[in-house]
Parts: C-alpha cells; structure tokens; sequence
C-alpha cells in the first residue's frame, strides 16, 4: 500500500475500534486510537504475515504487550481478514471470542496472550532467541505502553534484548504521556526514554507515531539495525482522530455513549 492507502486505511481501523468499544461499551479507546496508524503500517505494509495461514512459521511476529488496548488489534486483524470485521460488535460480550485482552489460543492471528503489563517484551525476546536459534528470518515487534514501562520487568527484559544482540527485535513505545492516573511524569516519570533504552544497548529511533512515511522509515531502518535490538519512541496522541477523546485522560478507559459514538463516526468518516 502506497501513503494515501495506509491514511485511509488507518480511519478504517479507527472506526473498527470505535465500534467494538462503544458496542461492548467498556473498553480502552483511547490508546487504541494512539497505537492505531502503528498498527496499520505493521499489519498493511510492514510484517510478513500470511491471514490465511496464521500460524506459518516463517511469519513475522507482534507482541502487544500494552494488552488493554486489544480494540486497535482487532480491529487491524479484521481489516486483514484474519476474521470478520462485524465480530467487532461482540468485543467483550459474554460468549465472544474477542475478550478484552488478546488470547492467542481463541484469536486467530494473535501471536503473544497479553494483558498483565510489563510481560510482553519478555516473551518478544524469547520468539527472537528461538529465531535466532532455528536460524529463521522472522522479525518480532513489540508494542510498549510509555506507563507500561515504569515496570521493572521491562527494564530486566531489555538487559536480555541487548546481551543476546537481538537485532531482530524491534521495540515500539508509544508515547503519548497518559496513563490510567494522570500524565507519566506525574505517575512515574520513565522520561528520557530515549536515553534509557540507549543505555540498555537499543539503537534508537525517535519519530511522530501518526506519521505513515516517518512510521514505514522508521521499520526500514530498524530491519538493517545489526547485533543490537532496536526501540522506536513514537510521539503519539492518546485518543488520535477523534476530537473530544484526543489527550483526554479519561478516556483511557470509557466507552462513548449512543451520541457520542455518532459524532466520533462522522468525524472519521469526514
């Protein structure tokens, strides 16, 4: 897919996390919305994936290790035709396959079970190990939460990331400064990020995550990134594309009401 095509089809995910939020009526819209143009360079542009046989070996993997915000996921999943865009409207619902964190055992599609934070980039390094081990050449990328990594876990994972020279790695914060409680620094500050990760062994990438040609510049240098992982800090808006959730912290984790599903709609669809 060229610009214009990724653009239009980064609405198309909006729209489906909209959807699946407002129908369950819980849910996490607004990181979802933040994440939603990374996700669709990876799943429409960037990864090696094969919707018709999700479990191919050689694929590329993807960890979303900020679980909750699954609607973005799904939402790219459908798109893809891993499964049906109308099963959105059963996010959450009792009898559904789509619960409110990723299941790889129950969604097709879902490489990494996620949802309890700070555990992602665990399991990341080890499907980069066994890549390395069995000589393949699938990349693994996996998405952070900035409030997510004020998780010690995450710091212990890095050690790993850097001492095994897991160049097929490719971390992804996304960094749009709110959490549940209030902004990052006010919670735990995890700032520099950049110099963090740098001094953990990442090769850094610093780019605005609702940038299709910075977010495709980004994967393309970070695939020739050798004998080191690579972490790319994308500069997000939480609640991105729709005007009253955009850096709302309360939206981190509400659905909007019957008028307020209708105006997100028509402001995407405009």
């Amino acid at each position: 897919m060229n610009i214009e095509e990724l653009t239009k089809k980064a609405v198309e995910i909006r729209k489906g996390i909209i959807e699946a939020v407002y129908h369950a009526q819980s849910g996490h819209p607004g990181g979802s919305l933040s994440v939603a143009d990374i996700l669709t360079v990876l799943y429409f542009n960037e990864m090696n994936i094969k919707p018709e046989e999700p479990s191919w070996e050689d694929r590329d993997r993807l960890v979303l290790s900020k679980g909750h915000c699954s609607p973005a996921l799904y939402s790219c999943l459908a798109n893809r035709e891993y499964f049906s865009v109308e099963d959105l409207k059963t996010f959450r619902k009792i009898d559904s396959y789509l619960q409110g964190h990723p299941d790889k055992n129950k969604v097709s599609g879902v490489d990494m079970t996620t949802g309890s934070l700070g555990q992602g980039l665990s399991a990341a390094n080890g499907m980069a190990i066994a890549g390395k081990m069995d000589q393949k050449d699938y990349r693994v990328y996996c998405i952070l939460g900035d409030g997510e990594i004020e998780e010690g876990q995450i710091w212990e994972a890095a050690m790993t990331s850097s001492k095994y020279k897991l160049d097929n790695l490719c971390v992804i914060v996304d960094n749009n400064n709110l959490q549940i409680d209030g902004t990052v620094e006010e919670v735990m500050s995890p700032y520099p990020i950049d110099e963090k990760f740098k001094s953990f062994g990442f090769e850094i990438i610093k780019i605005d995550g609702h940038d299709i040609e910075e977010i495709i510049k980004a994967f393309e240098v970070a695939r020739n990134i050798k004998e080191k992982p690579t972490c790319i800090i994308a500069k997000t808006i939480k609640g991105k594309g729709i005007s009253y959730m955009e850096n709302q912290v309360g939206w981190h984790g509400k659905a909007p009401n019957e008028e307020q599903y209708k105006e997100a709609i028509k402001e995407l669809e405009f």
